[in-house]
């Protein structure tokens, strides 16, 4: 079985960009950052005021969606159709942070974290498979991008932000699943872009404190009060990248013209925190060998072939 992302990806000098959540950070950086290239852009966010740092003109559309509605995904995937004609990457950027003790959240607000960060994703990306595959050959171009906005936070966890983090690895999990069910011929490629910190409002305004906080995580040495307060921290935060930066490095992978990763840490921080996980994992993997080859027929590695 090939494996998924393995062919180039040769992005069309009028592509259709489509992006969430573009009212403040990677968001409204990668959507000025298109508008002011020859592609053409579809910046969204729940209200179109908050659109106007974006620079207009006939090559970009600014609509109004709210990711957590069908029938809003619907609408403006219908006006993006209308006007272009067809959509060549789809950029999942909405999301926001949940912060707090996961044993103290209310279902309530780890139910709508998720159906922001997961499932408005989900919603956008089942329809923009279906106009990949049978919209945009009416146009002459087959195929497409999903680029998911994940973070480092969808590889590693940390204290503090469960939730937040689940919704991540959701994310990741969902999107090198749909990668894997899609046939190359079809020349759709999607991705899971892991920044680290960023100088948006990931922790500011975007950044909401749980309802109810247990007493019994009040220490402030506490694991998550301790990185809470790193990261709501001027000095935390000065090292951080731009969200310009960021946009330029989407930009480049979706349009270097190579093959694009299902996965792809984007900063120094992002690449070295990825990098000693990876070291860690593998560290548990030799010293539990022996438990886990103690399990099953060891010529279930036989099938190993087929699931790459």
């Amino acid at each position: 079985m090939e494996g998924p992302n393995t062919k180039p990806y040769k992005l069309p000098s009028d592509a259709v960009w489509f992006i969430t959540g573009c009212s403040s950070g990677i968001g409204q950086a990668l959507a000025t950052l298109i508008a002011k290239s020859p592609n053409r852009v579809v910046a969204t966010a729940r209200n179109t005021s908050a659109l106007s740092a974006i620079p207009g003109g006939d090559r970009v559309l600014k609509l109004e969606l709210d990711v957590t509605s069908v029938p809003s995904i619907d609408a403006a995937l219908r006006a993006t159709i209308e006007k272009f004609g067809r959509i060549d990457v789809v950029v999942n950027n909405a999301g926001y942070t949940l912060a707090g003790d996961a044993e103290s959240t209310e279902d309530g607000e780890a139910r709508a974290v998720f159906d922001t960060n997961f499932w408005g994703m989900a919603d956008v990306s089942k329809r923009a498979l279906g106009i990949f595959r049978d919209e945009n050959p009416k146009t002459g171009q087959q195929g497409g991008v999903i680029v998911n906005v994940s973070s480092v936070g969808g590889w590693s966890g940390f204290p503090g932000q469960a939730f937040y983090h689940g919704s991540k690895f959701a994310m990741e999990g969902w999107t090198e699943a749909v990668a894997k069910e899609l046939p190359t011929s079809w020349n759709i490629h999607l991705t899971n872009i892991e920044p680290g910190g960023v100088k948006t409002n990931y922790a500011t305004s975007s950044l909401k404190p749980t309802a109810k906080r247990h007493p019994a995580y009040s220490d402030p040495s506490s694991p998550a009060n301790q990185l809470l307060g790193y990261i709501q921290s001027e000095q935390g935060r000065s090292m951080w990248a731009e969200p310009s930066a960021l946009a330029a490095a989407i930009y480049q992978v979706v349009s270097r013209g190579s093959r694009i990763p299902i996965r792809i840490p984007l900063g120094a921080d992002a690449h070295g925190l990825v990098s000693m996980d990876l070291e860690q994992i593998k560290k548990d993997l030799d010293e539990f060998k022996d438990i886990s080859l103690g399990v099953g027929d060891p010529k279930q590695m036989d099938t190993i072939d087929f699931l790459k």
